[in-house]
């Protein structure tokens, strides 16, 4: 018995097959069609959605946003790649009609739209909002760090540039000095010339005055580094701070029933403080300001922001930052001094009252007083234990402790249901970079990243979508609220 064979590879059929027939009535490329098809580009900032009447006629950016869109949904997101997939997939050729752009027309298209990208992402989460995919009852906010474009040689801050000033200091010090002195034992080991000499003195003076610029730049800017690859870039701490790279902070809001991304938001800054509110009311706003809970971990723990929210109806689960004393000891945390409400003072673990002193001020507001009790410390058997400093223990109370000791409570109260922050707002960001290796982006700049981005948010909730619907069911919703139009 012989082995399944193929089509003779030279055979002429006489009725030709279709390219549509290699692509199943539920595959994936004809919800990316239908989809597509239906955008109203010009309203969401598209650049050459009028052709010019002269000139060589430019692709249809419908077309080069289904070929990002595919890319991005198949692991495939360089310009060069999907250049390639073009000539090679048959998916792609049905999709782009047998279109072949050129990996710089399709780079060009992404770096010339990257606002009107973002709004495409918005687009299909609206598009979800009306399919009713959004629980809008709980919602997780958390940032991940995401690789840039930018190696840490490429960085620079006070003390890089101090360190590397130093060393070519000593170099250039030390070539002068083997430019005065003269052979006067003979080696058979090879040294530089004069001219070598002096050139390598070149080099270094070069690159010295390059740094000297950079420190300038630090001056004049008050930033705390330099990037010279992409500029946005920042370092940042990874793998709970085991590492440090050159990374952008993905902040994102993720709704409970799906793991739907609801919003994203691009910056770079090195921690999560101070995007709790943001976040929440990017979500509130798709809601339609429907009321929901909010679920974040300890970094997004600002009074400001808790309260912020609880004004807009949103109620916060997050957990209570936990410092520590200067000795490191845990018996004398500041969670161990217990506040008298009635008295106005804390009682220290050695039953001592520490009382109200000076206040404390940021931009001119009060945020908050200090308790102390120097003379109790001064005589105190476990002052080594509980402070390093030779006056004595100081403990600082927020102005709005009392509302902050309320959202503890409530957090405290509600564990079972803030612990399900993890698996909600991890969905997203396990899938894009460990199911599909985007944990770096491929672009420059903060607006280039955020397009990026958008990109490959809207292809995790695409993907979401379509295993939540099922392909058909999908393509069903898509052709009735076309036709629905049309009508």
């Amino acid at each position: 018995m012989g082995y399944i064979k193929g089509h003779d590879r030279n055979q002429i059929i006489l009725f030709p097959e279709t390219i549509n027939d290699y692509i199943s009535e539920d595959n994936s490329v004809r919800i990316i069609d239908e989809y597509v098809n239906q955008l109203d580009l010009e309203k969401y900032g598209f650049k050459r959605t009028t052709p010019s009447r002269i000139g060589r006629p430019p692709y249809n950016p419908k077309d080069l946003l289904k070929l990002y869109i595919y890319g991005y949904l198949n692991r495939v997101r360089s310009s060069r790649r999907l250049e390639h997939e073009a000539t090679r997939n048959l998916e792609v050729i049905w999709l782009l009609n047998k279109l072949k752009p050129d990996f710089k027309t399709i780079a060009d298209f992404r770096k010339d739209n990257k606002k009107a990208l973002l709004e495409v992402f918005r687009g299909f989460t609206r598009l979800c909002n009306e399919w009713d995919l959004f629980g809008k009852e709980i919602v997780a906010i958390d940032g991940s760090k995401f690789r840039a474009c930018n190696s840490k040689k490429n960085n620079y801050n006070k003390k890089k540039l101090e360190r590397h000033l130093k060393y070519i200091d000593e170099k250039i010090n030390k070539y002068l000095q083997e430019l005065d002195e003269s052979d006067e034992n003979e080696t058979f080991d090879r040294k530089p010339d004069t001219e070598e000499i002096r050139q390598r003195i070149k080099e270094l003076k070069d690159r010295k005055q390059k740094y000297e610029n950079y420190q300038k730049e630090l001056e004049e800017t008050g930033q705390s580094e330099i990037s010279t690859t992409d500029p946005d870039a920042r370092l940042m701490t990874t793998n709970n701070k085991n590492s440090v790279e050159m990374n952008y902070n993905a902040q994102t809001a993720v709704d409970s029933r799906h793991k739907l991304l609801i919003d994203f938001k691009i910056t770079n800054s090195p921690n999560d403080l101070g995007e709790l509110a943001d976040m929440a009311l990017r979500a509130k706003n798709v809601f339609g300001g429907a009321d929901f809970e909010a679920l974040a971990d300890k970094g997004y723990y600002k009074a400001e922001d808790l309260k912020k929210c609880v004004d807009h109806g949103i109620t916060p689960y997050v957990a209570r930052q936990t410092y520590s004393n200067s000795s490191g000891n845990r018996e004398f945390y500041p969670d161990k001094f217990i506040y008298d409400k009635d008295k106005d003072v804390y009682i220290c673990p050695m039953g001592e009252e520490l009382t109200r002193g000076r206040q404390r001020k940021s931009k001119g507001q009060i945020i908050g007083f200090d308790y102390r009790n120097y003379g109790a410390c001064s005589r105190c058997a476990c002052k080594e234990q509980c402070t390093k400093s030779v006056r004595g223990r100081t403990i600082f109370r927020h102005v709005d402790q009392d509302f902050l000791d309320g959202i503890n409570l409530q957090t405290a109260l509600n564990m079972e249901k803030y612990r399900q922050r993890q698996m909600i707002v991890e969905h997203p960001f396990g899938t894009i970079k460990r199911n599909w290796g985007a944990y770096y982006f491929l672009t420059k700049g903060k607006l280039s990243v955020t397009a990026e981005a958008a990109l490959t948010f809207l292809a995790y909730n695409m993907k979401r979508v379509m295993n939540i619907l099922g392909n058909k069911e999908m393509l069903r919703r898509l052709r009735e609220k076309r036709e629905a139009v049309t009508v």
